[in-house]
């Protein structure tokens, strides 16, 4: 009996224990909260739907509008190279050498063929003059000196091409051959492109190329920059690539020191306007990971909300969800806010 005594009041316990808990609950959910102390707070804001760009996001690779590759004109192993991979270079700068055997035996002969029509030329000037040979044939082996001192000056010319200048300024993004290696015509041996003149290259949906156009303004992100990058739409190619079927877009960038070619860059394209949630980024309170913001009530407390957030643009940011048009949020650069407060204007 005495056991039996001793469950029933536990029970009662319980019961006075959960009475407690319930008056408690009570007055948390109260409209009215029982702590009246009114703080003032610097700012306030309403949440409003607002109209903004829409915008369509895609990833590309940053190139320079100005690319040249260097070859050589002659056939030769390739003596010196004179750069390396990332170093700059002037117009007229030289890069490197051809050791082409060829074009200093045509200059040899050339030479060779040269002494002998002047020679001759002279030995015919002489005969003339005594009568010995015509004027016709005085001329015709003055025409043979001639033709041989064309043929020296083109067989110069072409030896010249042994040294490989740089036909512009810029920098010197890869190499293909190296000292040793056979250099013939056409086959590219560095590539060099001008880092004044970059500009982004992307593929668009072909359901958004036809709202993009030559002269739109568009964003471009770095990952090197802090803020996005304001560009200009170059060119859009009016044919799709055959396998994704997408369309290259170019857009120029403007001059800045930390962009390389090579480098990846997100491209944002305006395509039309939507309605978002905005409020202004200061109000933003970050949490263990998590972001959210300070709303009032229509008793002036003030409540911690958890968000999602989206893109953020001149100081706002917006909002995806937690919030909903005419909210009002708060926010102290010095008064540490918290859930319960109560605020005065």
């Amino acid at each position: 009996m005495k056991y039996i005594k001793i469950k029933r009041m536990h029970l009662h316990a319980l019961m006075v224990l959960a009475s407690l808990s319930v008056a408690s609950c009570s007055s948390d959910v109260s409209e009215e909260p029982s702590d009246t102390t009114a703080v003032s707070v610097q700012h306030y804001s309403h949440v409003l739907l607002q109209t903004v760009p829409m915008r369509y996001v895609t990833s590309g690779t940053v190139t320079s509008d100005h690319s040249v590759s260097i070859s050589s004109r002659l056939s030769g192993y390739i003596r010196d190279i004179k750069v390396r991979e990332g170093d700059k270079v002037e117009k007229g700068q030289l890069l490197l050498i051809i050791d082409s055997v060829d074009a200093k035996q045509a200059l040899i002969q050339a030479q060779a063929d040269l002494k002998n029509a002047k020679a001759e030329m002279n030995r015919y000037t002489s005969l003339l003059k005594a009568g010995a040979v015509t004027s016709q044939q005085a001329d015709k082996v003055a025409l043979r000196y001639r033709v041989a001192k064309s043929h020296v000056a083109q067989a110069q010319h072409q030896l010249s091409y042994a040294k490989v200048l740089s036909p512009v300024s810029g920098v010197v993004v890869q190499k293909r051959m190296s000292q040793g290696d056979l250099a013939s015509p056409g086959a590219p041996i560095l590539s060099i492109e001008d880092p004044s003149s970059l500009l982004v290259e992307t593929y668009v949906s072909e359901q958004f190329v036809g709202q993009i156009h030559e002269g739109d303004a568009a964003d471009v992100e770095i990952a090197s920059f802090q803020t996005p990058l304001r560009g200009t739409v170059r060119q859009v190619v009016q044919a799709a690539d055959p396998v994704s079927h997408q369309f290259l877009v170019k857009t120029a960038l403007p001059s800045a020191r930390a962009i390389h070619p090579g480098m990846y860059a997100q491209t944002g394209f305006y395509i039309g306007e939507r309605k978002a949630l905005l409020i202004p980024e200061k109000a933003i309170v970050h949490r263990a990971g998590l972001y959210g913001v300070y709303t009032v009530d229509k008793h002036h407390v003030i409540h911690y909300r958890q968000l999602r957030l989206g893109k953020k643009s001149n100081g706002m940011i917006e909002i995806l969800a937690g919030l909903h048009d005419g909210d009002g949020v708060v926010w102290d650069d010095k008064l540490a806010l918290k859930s319960g407060m109560k605020v005065q204007w």
